[in-house]
């Protein structure tokens, strides 16, 4: 396993800065934002696809920290119901594809997206419950008609440019937000579609991301390194369905944090150990979104428990049997 971080944390810095910054503090992969919801502050496509100059500076830069690429990230909606949204989501989807496909990666990061309740929807529907029937209808349609369609569409672009892994993040608000709607999508589309996992957004929804974890397997491309902080009180009163802002940490009934402060350093122990027995060896990338915390605070505080946490080498024979 090696030790990543989303630069999106940095988009206020040109890659320079901050590709000296995480080499400083041990990062060995970067996540990097192609568009879409995480921007493309240091790696735009439109440039890096035309500008050979650029293409190479961006290369060079990333070789001279001794940064890997672990993914490029486009999140989005692409099956948007408003039709230029959704068109706007796919093109960077697939700009984000060539990119890789010229930088030799074979992932990229997104999320399913969630369509509308019908052809003439404004809004996207996400379904939380199979009754009063027109949920269910809903659901149907919106798997059926739009979201086994657009992807199987997308994966077959994806594998003629060589990009063979799409990891969808789980998200509430999408649908694809737990390991059952993963492995539907999976099983419906191919292997090429897995996950990009973030215990932050399971643990939330009353998951155990290890029990995910093992659910998953080899569906899981990438990782997310973020936690969440369940208050106990008021969700006691409310539930964990929240609409208040993130900004209003004291009422909410969950807030992201850095890891080691929604769970302690065993719980995230036992997430690294459960990737190792399923085979995962790739990168822990490091997503910051503490809103109690400065980003310089909140990631320092990250790599130093997955430091302590991470298991990278070999395992070698069992000397003791």
């Amino acid at each position: 396993m090696k030790l990543g971080v989303f630069t999106t944390l940095l988009s206020d810095l040109p890659l320079e800065q901050a590709c000296k910054y995480f080499h400083d503090l041990g990062i060995q992969m970067v996540e990097i934002g192609c568009g879409g919801y995480p921007g493309n502050a240091h790696a735009d496509p439109d440039v890096l696809l035309h500008d050979e100059a650029a293409f190479a500076a961006f290369c060079d830069t990333l070789k001279k920290y001794d940064l890997e690429i672990s993914a490029l990230s486009c999140h989005g909606n692409p099956v948007h119901p408003n039709e230029e949204t959704a068109k706007a989501y796919d093109e960077t989807i697939r700009k984000t594809i060539l990119l890789a496909e010229k930088l030799g990666l074979h992932q990229i990061n997104t999320f399913s997206g969630c369509p509308g309740d019908h052809e003439g929807a404004k809004y996207p529907n996400w379904v939380t419950c199979p009754w009063p029937n027109d949920f269910t209808e809903i659901l149907n349609w919106q798997w059926n008609e739009v979201l086994i369609p657009y992807w199987k569409d997308l994966v077959a672009f994806a594998k003629a440019h060589g990009v063979d892994k799409i990891a969808l993040e789980l998200h509430p608000g999408f649908c694809v937000y737990n390991t059952e709607t993963l492995l539907r999508l999976r099983e419906a589309v191919g292997p090429e579609i897995g996950a990009n996992f973030d215990p932050s957004h399971l643990i939330w929804q009353g998951m155990d991301p290890v029990a995910s974890i093992r659910k998953l397997g080899d569906a899981i491309f990438h990782f997310h390194a973020k936690d969440t902080k369940v208050d106990k009180y008021n969700t006691a009163v409310n539930g964990v369905l929240d609409t208040k802002p993130y900004g209003d940490e004291i009422h909410r009934s969950w807030i992201f944090r850095t890891i080691g402060y929604g769970n302690d350093a065993s719980y995230w122990k036992d997430i690294i150990s459960a990737l190792r027995m399923v085979g995962y060896d790739y990168a822990i990338s490091i997503e910051h979104e503490d809103s109690l915390m400065s980003k310089n605070e909140g990631l320092t505080k990250a790599v130093a428990l997955l430091k302590e946490a991470l298991v990278t080498e070999s395992t070698g024979k069992m000397w003791w049997v």
